[in-house]
């Protein structure tokens, strides 16, 4: 019987560890995008440390068993602190950090969310590090899962979205 019980907690333990999202650098996720046959794009959560939204969606939406599964396995998952210091080069460009009132902003935040830096946003990137879209606001599952299917299967490419989410029927 101890057997038994301590095989269904290892089990549990597992299943547990196998769906949580392993986070990234945003340098990390760039070169595992030149890997040759990368079929990987690349979502990067934009979060600030006070931003208490963010840590609600990372708590609710990103430990869900089913967000983690899916999107471990369609992207390389990136947290980008939007204050961070650290200057980071991406595509020929030094990003850096702006001081500005009280906190400041890294320009690759403000590059990556088109300039309206607004907390949380997600961004979606295809296999070449190209846009698809930044998606502000907290998401819960089921709508988060709606967004991120929409883009890692490559929906965007046949479907608007209005016409795949159902917007305006």
């Amino acid at each position: 019987m101890r057997t038994i019980v301590l095989t269904l907690c290892l089990l549990v333990a597992t299943t547990i560890s196998a769906q949580e999202i392993h986070w990234m650098s945003f340098e990390d996720a760039v070169a595992m995008t030149k890997n040759e046959g990368n079929t990987k794009k690349v979502f990067i959560d934009v979060y600030t440390d006070w931003c208490g939204w963010c840590k609600k969606m990372d708590k609710d939406t990103f430990q869900n068993p089913e967000v983690a599964a899916y999107m471990q396995e369609n992207f390389y998952m990136v947290k980008f602190n939007a204050e961070g210091k650290e200057p980071i080069e991406f595509d020929g460009r030094t990003f850096n950090y702006v001081p500005s009132g009280r906190r400041g902003y890294h320009e690759l935040a403000a590059a990556l969310l088109q300039n309206r830096l607004s907390y949380p946003t997600v961004v979606f990137l295809d296999e070449n590090m190209k846009m698809l879209s930044p998606v502000p606001g907290y998401q819960k599952v089921d709508p988060f899962l709606q967004i991120a299917r929409y883009f890692g299967e490559d929906i965007y490419k046949e479907q608007d979205w209005k016409s795949y989410a159902g917007v305006g029927k």
